[in-house]
Parts: structure tokens; sequence; C-alpha cells
């Protein structure tokens, strides 16, 4: 497994060693023992989420406040999502800022999203299976969220905003700086 840094302090690009022939390809797509020693932190995933959405469908920013904060293990295992981070950690050297990167069947890459960021993806093609490892349980009262579109954000998705499918209750979430 290759772990790379992104620009959020202790939020990482994992790139996991695929095994390719003409059958097809065999990977871990987690190893406890590797994951632990490579991040050099202990997890304790307690809460597998699933998600099949059809294209432009943006699902975030959301996270869990308070003690139900979770740290993820996201990945995409078939189709294609621009996946976007917010570090919302008031003593962090990177709050405000935010990470998008591509994730994909075809790349097999996993994002590891610490506790206190707002997590959010686009779907970029059809039926695209999007899934994550959490380390605390959902709690629905701890359940929070900041604006796509927000301004002083300027977050990139990729596709014209009028192009993308929301929910109702995603459209009316709050602005970033509404949380400070």
């Amino acid at each position: 497994m290759k772990l790379s840094k992104t620009e959020i302090v202790g939020c990482y690009l994992i790139e996991p060693t695929i095994y390719r022939d003409d059958r097809g390809f065999f990977m871990e797509s987690y190893n406890k023992a590797k994951f632990e020693k490579n991040l050099g932190l202990s997890v304790d995933f307690v809460q597998d989420n699933h998600s099949v959405s059809s294209r432009n469908v943006l699902r975030g920013l959301h996270y869990q406040k308070g003690q139900w904060a979770q740290a993820k293990l996201v990945r995409v295992v078939r189709g294609r999502v621009r996946d976007i981070v917010v570090d919302l950690r008031t003593d962090s050297p990177t709050f405000g800022r935010h990470v998008a990167v591509e994730l994909s069947s075809d790349n097999s890459r996993m994002l590891w999203i610490p506790k206190g960021l707002a997590h959010g993806f686009l779907s970029l093609e059809d039926d695209t299976i999007f899934c994550y490892k959490c380390d605390a349980y959902y709690n629905p009262k701890a359940e929070a969220g900041i604006r796509f579109n927000d301004p002083d954000l300027d977050l990139d998705w990729g596709v014209p905003e009028s192009e993308i499918k929301l929910s109702l209750r995603d459209r009316a979430l709050p602005f970033f700086r509404m949380l400070k």
C-alpha cells in the first residue's frame, strides 16, 4: 500500500497494491495491521456504509459533531466520484482548507478522512457504488454539514452547478462562516 499526504493534516490518499493478471485483479481493500502501521494510529471501525448514486448526485458536505465525530476510510467499488473534504478543526493549521480527489473503481484509491473534516462526493457516473468504514456509529442528532457551493470555500465539483442533483436537506445546509 502506498500512502500519500494531502494538503490537510492527517488526511491521506491510499493506493492499495493490486495484483493483475489475465483473470482480473486482487487487492486487499483493508488490512487492519498494515493500515495501522502505515498511518501510525489505532483504528476500530464499527460501521460500514454503502451507497449507490446516479451521475451528478452530490452527497454532502456532511460530518458528525462532538463525541459522535467519525473518521472514515472511503473508496469507490464501481464508477467514479469527485471526493472533497474540508478541514473544520479550528485548532488545525489547515483549518478551512479543502482537498479534492478522484476516486474510482479503475484507480482503486482510498481516502483516509480524520475526525473533524466535512466530507462530500459527486458521482461522475451512473450506478456509482461508494463504500466507507467509520470509527464511530452514526447518530442523527449529531449530524451536521456545510453548503456544497459555499462561496468562501470556492469548491470545484467539476460540473456546472445546474447539473448537480442534491437533496433538499443538503441544499439548505449552513455556510462555512456560520460555523465559526
